[in-house]
C-alpha cells in the first residue's frame, strides 16, 4: 500500500463510505438521503462526483476513492435498458466488482472493507448478477425513508455505537430539506447549482448547528 501524506483523506479510511449509485435527477432524492444519513451517523460520504479533474482517467479516480474507503453502499437498481442506446447500464455492477476485488486481493486495511448492496426489489438482482447470490441484498422500493433506515441500521451495526433510529433520522432529514433553500440563499447559491461537495458541506454544517442547539 503506498504511503499517504498525513493530511490525506486516507487517514479517514475507517469512516469513509463510497457511494456507488446513479447520479441522474431521477435518483437524486435517494442519493441525497444517503449522503445525509451517512453524515448523520458520523461517517463521510465519498463518490466520483467529489473531484472534477479532466487530467485524471475516471476509472483511476474511482479506484483511488475505493482504496480510501472502508465502507461502500452500492445500489444496483438502475440496470434497465437505456432508451437511446438500447443497452443496459452496468457502471454500478462494475464498481461493486471493483470494491469486492479490492477487499479480496488488497492487503492490510483493504481486507476490512464491508459493503451494503441495495436494489429496488428483493431478489431482482438474481436475474442480472446471480454471482452475488448468498450475499444480503436490501430492497429500498425507491423510498428515501426506506433507504435512510437500511443505511442507518447497517452503519449502526458496524460502528458498534448507539445512535437514533431511522424514524428520528427521517424527521431530521425532513427538517433539513425544509431549511435547505434558506441555507442556499445565505450562501448565494441556487439549489439547482449545488454540487455534491456543496450539499455535503451544507448538511455537515447544519448537523453541527442542530446538535449544538439540541
Amino acid at each position: 500500500m503506498p504511503r499517504r501524506s498525513r493530511g490525506s483523506r486516507f487517514n479517514d479510511y475507517r469512516i469513509n463510505v463510497f457511494i456507488n449509485c446513479p447520479f441522474d435527477d431521477a435518483y437524486k432524492p435517494l442519493f441525497e438521503s444517503l449522503v445525509f444519513t451517512i453524515a448523520y451517523c458520523g461517517f463521510r460520504a465519498r463518490c466520483a462526483l467529489e473531484i472534477d479533474d479532466g487530467s485524471q482517467v475516471r476509472i483511476d479516480k474511482i479506484f483511488r476513492i475505493i482504496e480510501e474507503c472502508r465502507f461502500g453502499v452500492h445500489d444496483l437498481s438502475r440496470t434497465e435498458l437505456d432508451r437511446s442506446s438500447g443497452l443496459p447500464r452496468f457502471n454500478m455492477p462494475l464498481e461493486l466488482g471493483m470494491f469486492l476485488g479490492a477487499k479480496r486481493f488488497g492487503g492490510g486495511v483493504q481486507r476490512r472493507k464491508a459493503c451494503l448492496i441495495l436494489d429496488r426489489k428483493a431478489y431482482r438482482y438474481q436475474k442480472f448478477i446471480s454471482d452475488i447470490a448468498g450475499q444480503d441484498i436490501y430492497a429500498h422500493d425507491r423510498s428515501s425513508d426506506r433507504t435512510i433506515t437500511i443505511t442507518r441500521d447497517w452503519l449502526s451495526a458496524w460502528s458498534h455505537r448507539s445512535m437514533p433510529g431511522g424514524r428520528e433520522i427521517h424527521r431530521k432529514y425532513r427538517k433539513f430539506r425544509a431549511r435547505l433553500p434558506a441555507l442556499c440563499r445565505e450562501l448565494r447559491l441556487r439549489p439547482t447549482e449545488m454540487t455534491f461537495n456543496d450539499f455535503t458541506n451544507i448538511a455537515l454544517e447544519w448537523l453541527k448547528t442542530e446538535q449544538t442547539e439540541s
